[in-house]
């Protein structure tokens, strides 16, 4: 179970989005999955206003992903918890003006609201802090930085970035006005969803962030002070009240923001799509959800997965207005929904239309080609099957067509909001890494387009366009140096030279041991990066394999302090779930891990690997390890000279690895320090390639077998082996060959009734 972490007690009105709201910053670990609560409760009326803005009135302002955030929410409210499409209101880009939100929210929340309703409002877009100083007293002195208000900016704003820098008024909607507009709706079932942030605006990297700069020099609007005194009289609190109210927490229901007071909420760019980090892991976390999961375990999971995608350390914070809401059941519902990858818009004779809303953010590519889902009913049992069109999502819309209609297979064309889940996912033979050319290289950028694009399976792209980059390719900066010193990225042991060359994350946090020394030439500095340019390859298509959400096989693992207590614990939830001997064992565990949200081993620490099959079948087993700078070891098989036997894990067999008494080395925990994430595959086909392919890297190296191997240049002809064996059992039925899709190539598809691919992360620190 997660360890206990102590709530922080204060009051900073003006330092942070929560707090400005009325909020405590609590820990995300210890608040409850509260928000899928409240949405499932069967109540009179569901009411919601959802509001996204990406054309802003100053075009230098302007974000990308914030419709997508409301399209998301849409889907959400409607396919799962049972929103009328009526009842959820939208204001996108030029709708969404000061007068059109507060309007809104007047007209469609606190007008039509009865107490017991349930009450959506969800924000994506910039925010930003004005000087709001008259409302400053002793008690907020004492207890903040400055008597900064936090804002969300409206499409109309009157002070765009360049000139808040400046200073003068702004006509943002300040979390005073926030406050005062939830006291007046009529019901404390109150979800507020704000993903914005205050902590810096513009662009970093390949990502956008929503924020506006602001500061002592940005005033609050004379309108906004004016409407704030309205709503006081409006909801019955004198000034006084209104400052005491405030001061006890949140108004009604529940507050949540995207990022903490000091962290950058990331408007991220998704293979063919953009939408805010935070509201994209929240709504497809809640796609999954079955409503039996502890409270600790589901926004852990939120939290950890957003500061992942994100690259920028985003956390969501939030907080209940009143205790008994956080000490609740986590996410119990009163009529549970199943989990799905997908839900059916439109039906169209044997064609469907789909929103893939379920899927996790790493795996979008292998829904592109060729891959399968199956239809079901309210029980969860198959009805058919849609196979995805080629080439045909845009963003998370899809085509497919039924593949079984009229064959004896499903009876009748499946209904609007019909649930489908995953059966194989289509991974392309010919995947490539995407990299992006930071401005940084200036006069280089020509000469290392040229080097990468010799590069077999690399896609070189411009930065700040509408492409996803896994990697940017760009010199250290003052700017990017300044980061470092600051702390902003931790796992660096050192700070490269200034305009050395070398890899970062989109976000510009830089990719530890990639950067060479200051004057190296740009094609010097591709071809000593070349062999990582491999490792990441195989580290990103490994990653895409990851299906603890969709797999059907019945298979635990765990990662442990050798001979000691057990660190964290995966397993695909729905292959637990079709077991009878598994639910007590698992019945404490989440859908991904147990554990703490942030593990950090110290160097040294002894680790083991248990992997228990639950399946009345033997299964294939692979440990892959992959370290801060993108290396590649394998853990499991280290005896890759006995066939297929090396990778057994026998029906019921529990398997340590090492194995004590037997195996020759131990695991621990090794340089350099940094987020190190732990594969574990468990596949009903022997991994016969995967095996040939360790087998000849060995030979070439000496290597005896027994031990770990680091797989160096040669990751990418494992990850490629792997998948073969995966496309040799997908269906059962197809002989092991690849699947051609029409003008799209071959692809390699991965069945989740064959193979299950998990993953555990930790923090390697200094002792």
């Amino acid at each position: 179970m997660m360890s206990h972490i102590k709530r922080r007690q204060f009051l900073q009105f003006a330092g942070s989005t929560l707090a400005t709201l009325g909020l405590s910053h609590l820990d995300v670990m210890r608040k409850g999955d509260r928000y899928g609560k409240v949405l499932a409760q069967s109540t009179p009326r569901k009411l919601a206003l959802l509001v996204g803005i990406n054309a802003y009135q100053n075009s230098s302002d302007r974000l990308a992903g914030c419709i997508t955030d409301v399209e998301m929410q849409q889907h959400l409210l409607i396919h799962r918890f049972g929103f009328n499409k009526k009842d959820v209101h939208i204001l996108t880009d030029a709708q969404a003006t000061r007068e059109g939100i507060l309007g809104a929210f007047d007209e469609y929340l606190i007008g039509q609201a009865k107490p017991g309703d349930v009450v959506v409002f969800h924000f994506s877009g910039h925010g930003s802090r004005v000087d709001d100083s008259p409302e400053c007293d002793e008690v907020v002195l004492k207890l903040s930085e400055s008597c900064l208000n936090s804002t969300i900016v409206p499409a109309d704003n009157s002070l765009p970035l360049v000139a808040r820098r400046r200073g003068g008024i702004a006509s943002d909607i300040t979390g005073h006005t926030l406050f005062l507009l939830a006291s007046a709706v009529k019901t404390e079932n109150l979800t507020m969803v704000l993903d914005s942030c205050h902590a810096g605006g513009g662009k970093r990297g390949n990502l956008n962030v929503r924020a506006l700069d602001g500061g002592v020099q940005v005033k609050v609007s004379p309108v906004e002070k004016e409407y704030q005194r309205q709503l006081l009289s409006r909801v019955n609190l004198s000034p006084d009240e209104y400052i005491q109210a405030r001061r006890a927490g949140v108004a009604k229901g529940i507050v949540i923001a995207a990022a903490d007071r000091k962290q950058l909420a990331a408007d991220q760019r998704f293979n063919g799509f953009a939408a805010g980090a935070f509201t994209y892991v929240m709504t497809q976390y809640l796609w999954q959800q079955t409503g039996d999961e502890p409270v600790a375990s589901a926004i852990a999971n939120i939290a950890r997965t957003t500061n992942q995608i994100s690259s920028t350390g985003q956390i969501p914070e939030y907080e209940a207005k009143q205790k008994s809401n956080e000490e609740e059941p986590a996410y119990f519902l009163n009529q549970q929904t199943l989990p799905a990858e997908a839900v059916i818009t439109k039906v169209e004779g044997d064609g469907v239309q789909l929103w893939l809303g379920g899927v996790n953010s790493q795996s979008i590519p292998a829904f592109d080609r060729g891959a399968i889902l199956t239809v079901i009913d309210a029980q969860g049992k198959e009805q058919g099957l849609v196979q995805l069109e080629a080439n045909s999502r845009k963003g998370l819309t899809a085509r497919g067509k039924l593949l079984n209609a009229g064959r004896g297979g499903v009876s009748s064309p499946p209904q609007l909001g019909t649930l489908l889940q995953e059966r194989m996912r289509g991974i392309p033979s010919d995947m490539t890494l995407p990299i992006g050319l930071d401005p940084s290289l200036g006069n280089d950028t020509a000469k290392a387009e040229q080097a990468l694009k010799a590069i077999v399976r690399l896609k070189v792209l411009p930065v700040q366009q509408e492409e996803y980059v896994a990697y940017l390719l760009g010199r250290i900066t003052q700017e990017n140096r300044q980061f470092q010193q600051n702390g902003e990225t931790p796992n660096l042991t050192s700070v490269p030279d200034m305009a050395s060359v070398g890899l970062f994350t989109p976000a510009l946090e830089q990719i530890p041991g990639s950067f060479g020394a200051s004057g190296e030439s740009i094609e010097a500095a591709i071809a000593r990066l070349t062999p990582k340019f491999k490792s990441l390859l195989a580290a990103h298509i490994a990653k895409m394999i990851l299906n603890p959400d969709s797999s059907r096989l019945n298979v635990v693992a765990s990662m442990k302090r050798a001979e000691g207590e057990t660190f964290a614990t995966t397993f695909p939830v729905r292959g637990a779930q079709n077991s009878s001997n598994s639910s007590t064992q698992n019945s404490n565990l989440n859908r991904e891990r147990s554990g703490p949200d942030n593990l950090k081993l110290p160097l040294g620490t002894p680790l083991q690997f248990v992997v228990t099959n639950q399946e009345n079948r033997d299964l294939h087993v692979s440990v892959l390890v992959i370290d801060p700078e993108g290396e590649m070891t394998i853990v499991f098989p280290n005896t890759w000279t006995v066939e297929e036997s090396a990778t057994l894990v026998k029906a019921g067999e529990t398997r340590q690895i090492p194995q004590p008494g037997k195996d020759k080395f131990r695991f621990k925990v090794a340089k350099p320090v940094g987020m190190v994430e732990v594969l574990i595959i468990a596949s009903a086909t022997p991994l016969k390639q995967a095996l040939k392919t360790l087998q000849e890297v060995a030979r070439v190296r000496g290597q005896a077998p027994g031990l770990p191997m680091r797989l160096g240049e040669e990751p990418t002809k494992l990850i490629d082996g792997l998948l073969e064996d995966f496309n040799r059992g997908a269906g059962n039925s197809r002989g092991g060959e690849k699947a051609e899709v029409r003008g799209l190539g071959l692809i390699n598809r991965v069945d989740t009734q064959e193979l299950a691919a998990m993953s555990i992360t930790f923090e390697s620190v200094e002792t």
